[in-house]
């Protein structure tokens, strides 16, 4: 479990990315949700010891993260959005120059760690391919192999379906949810889809706080009977958001197509439709706004 309280953040700018954040994050996969801006790369930020937090505590077990920071850094996977590796190295010997920077020396114990990293994120085939000529979907399953050198007891993935195509996003996103057996593994993402396919619980956080937290599935539930759809014109949208809670607009068959969040029928051409993860995160970051107005 990793218990997350009262965390906060203000950086010299002023800007207050994280304000009083308090999460119970069990094993399997937890989804965060949030906009560009949220506060989820400094919330994953810190939770990875890269920057400190003002106020507030991280446990993971009876471990405190934000104190002992080096015992944190050995249980710990971390896959950015954005990693480099060397391009003209290949995926075999840079997973071998990780494992021993994670203290792995005993060559013999090296060579299975490795072989078997490359086996179950399926690239032992190209392992003797330059980093550089893989595809997005490779380098992420390669940045996965290397965040669990270690065995961690807890991982960070940013933002990593970003750029995939949709069958290497389904094969990565298996593979994850693999790893989710026996991990913490916090997947923070604005890619609703990725939290609907994958994960028991998640946050949806936004302005540095969070919003909403708990199951899918009860969120999903809780507006049943609330989210109406009519297609109209686009130049009518505009009129509409004034009128109602707009929660999304989707281009369908060259139609706009609109989903209201309200109690009853908004009027006349609207037509009840089953509520889903998406109207679930529109539904908070609009509730968000309107408090805020």
């Amino acid at each position: 479990m990793l218990d997350i309280k009262n965390l906060s953040k203000t950086y010299p700018n002023g800007v207050a990315a994280l304000q009083g954040v308090s999460l119970a994050i069990p094993t399997g996969l937890f989804g965060l949700l949030g906009p560009n801006g949220a506060g989820k790369s400094t919330l994953m930020r810190t939770i990875a010891t890269l920057q400190d937090a003002d106020t507030g505590s991280i446990r993971l077990g009876d471990l405190d993260v934000l104190a002992d920071k080096p015992a944190a850094r050995r249980v710990l996977g971390y896959l950015p959005q954005e990693f480099g590796v060397y391009p003209r190295v290949t995926a075999q010997a840079m997973l071998e120059h990780f494992a021993v920077l994670k203290g792995v020396i005993a060559r013999g114990e090296r060579k299975s760690l490795v072989e078997a990293l490359l086996q179950k994120v399926n690239l032992w085939d190209v392992r003797k391919r330059r980093l550089g000529t893989f595809s997005g979907g490779m380098r992420q399953r390669f940045g996965i192999a290397q965040a669990l050198i270690g065995n961690p007891r807890l991982m960070i993935v940013d933002e990593p379906t970003a750029g995939l195509d949709p069958e290497e996003r389904n094969r990565f996103l298996n593979l994850l949810a693999e790893v989710g057996e026996n991990v913490v593994v916090i997947l923070s993402t604005h890619i609703v889809e990725d939290v609907t396919d994958l994960c028991q619980r998640m946050a949806i956080i936004s302005k540095g706080r969070v919003l909403l937290s708990g199951q899918p599935a009860d969120a999903i539930h809780a507006l049943e009977g609330r989210v109406w759809q009519r297609a109209v014109p686009t130049a009518a949208i505009e009129d509409y958001r004034r009128r109602f809670t707009v929660l999304s607009t989707r281009l369908t068959g060259g139609r706009s197509v609109i989903h209201v969040l309200a109690d009853n029928r908004p009027e006349e051409g609207f037509e009840s439709v089953p509520p889903d993860l998406e109207d679930v995160y529109f539904g908070e970051l609009r509730r968000r706004a309107a408090a805020a107005a």
